[in-house]
């Protein structure tokens, strides 16, 4: 929309939300004082709002000028904000299920002429896409998933040893990316390969239950994500923990972590805080700083996984101090926007059942600062941001995120 003003004709996704507020005031003929008196506000508070001088901040405000003004929120805001794309996702999704359904290697009819990578260039293409996940770029993921269960199952096909390895991570970080998508049956069927490749090797069979946690979690078996997450842990325990390697506490602490993010899910406060406070111990020993196996593990993202139980057991005043502290460190810097961006979903469901819906808005905009993909392509995300966008006490910035993601 074009609006004319004083100085010829503006494109509207370019004005301030106060120009907006002035032009349509214009168009509904009301002055300063009829507007001011309907909407309970003094002439001087309309004037700074019209010349930027003060801003709108608050939710409710909002929508009483929309209301007065006979508009939609979305007008007010303006019409640059485009809600997410939701075909090209659920096209990638439909991929990756494709390329899940090939059995081109048990039935010997290869549906495609692409050569058989060696397994260095598979470990290297498998590594690629584990870092463009941990930065959160889903849709090119999205993209390279399909052909890398194709390369990583032909390599494995014809060198089961050195392949073994890199199939078992493609199949770890589809489940991943399919978890974060909310396609929690496709996920466990990606996991649930990578745990029968892993088969015999008790690391890789850790390295896969890392991911098979979340999916249990994601599908409703929390009971089960327990149990899978203990059994591979305690298989990899070293009897003494000082004689552990980092890879080996990593693995074991990560997947401590998991179990107790099941048990409190499930209302065990008294045996998450065990299971956490046993990860701590090995989080202090192998340090802040390293992803072993792609865990990210150390005290700072034991202490993360403390906010997430604590959402999960309603306690949402522990859930709020363990967030403020724990980003105040240097570390928390250091973990990959993937991680920091799902904890930051984490600690806006804290301040909804804090009832504090200001600070739930800010932590959701700072998460879609750090990586934008994390709200725009996870259903659970977009879950919490209608939430947020709902209480009239969020901040204005809220409702544009809102309907940038199609959730008003």
């Amino acid at each position: 929309m074009r609006y004319r003003t004083g100085g010829g004709v503006v494109d509207s996704d370019f004005l301030p939300v106060g120009r907006r507020v002035a032009y349509w005031r214009g168009r509904r003929k009301l002055s300063q004082q009829v507007f001011a008196d309907r909407l309970g506000k003094s002439k001087s508070w309309v004037d700074k709002i019209e010349r930027g001088v003060r801003s709108l901040d608050k939710v409710s405000t909002l929508r009483d000028i929309a209301a007065v003004l006979r508009i939609d929120t979305a007008v007010l805001l303006g019409r640059d904000a485009q809600r997410a794309d939701v075909t090209e996702r659920g096209e990638g999704v439909d991929r990756i299920r494709e390329a899940l359904s090939t059995y081109e290697i048990a039935l010997g009819r290869p549906v495609t002429r692409r050569p058989v990578l060696p397994a260095e260039s598979l470990a290297r293409q498998v590594a690629h896409a584990w870092t463009t996940f941990q930065h959160a770029r889903y849709p090119q993921v999205i993209d390279l998933v399909p052909g890398l269960l194709t390369d990583a199952q032909r390599t494995h096909a014809r060198d089961p040893g050195e392949g073994r390895v890199p199939l078992v991570e493609a199949y770890r970080v589809t489940a991943a990316l399919l978890v974060k998508l909310g396609e929690a049956d496709l996920a466990w069927l990606a996991v649930d390969r990578a745990m029968s490749a892993a088969t015999g090797d008790p690391m890789l069979v850790a390295a896969a239950a890392v991911q098979l946690g979340p999916v249990l979690r994601a599908s409703g078996r929390v009971r089960a994500a327990k149990s899978a997450a203990l059994a591979a842990a305690y298989q990899i325990a070293p009897p003494d923990p000082d004689d552990g390697t980092p890879a080996e506490l990593s693995l074991c602490g990560t997947l401590l972590v998991q179990a107790a993010l099941a048990v409190a899910r499930h209302g065990g406060d008294h045996a998450a805080a065990e299971l956490l406070g046993e990860a701590a111990g090995m989080a202090a020993r192998v340090g802040e700083g390293h992803d072993h196996h792609r865990t990210g593990f150390g005290p700072t993202a034991v202490d993360l996984a403390r906010v997430a139980a604590a959402v999960d057991l309603g306690e949402a005043r522990d859930a709020v101090a363990w967030h403020e502290k724990t980003t105040q460190r240097d570390a928390w810097r250091w973990l990959p926007p993937e991680h920091r961006a799902a904890h930051l979903l984490d600690a806006a469901r804290a301040y909804l059942q804090a009832d504090d819906p200001t600070n739930a808005g800010r932590t959701l905009i700072e998460a879609d600062r750090t990586a934008p993909a994390e709200l725009r392509h996870r259903p659970a995300a977009r879950e919490v941001v209608a939430q947020v966008a709902r209480d009239l006490h969020a901040p204005a910035t809220i409702i544009q995120l809102a309907l940038t993601l199609g959730v008003t």
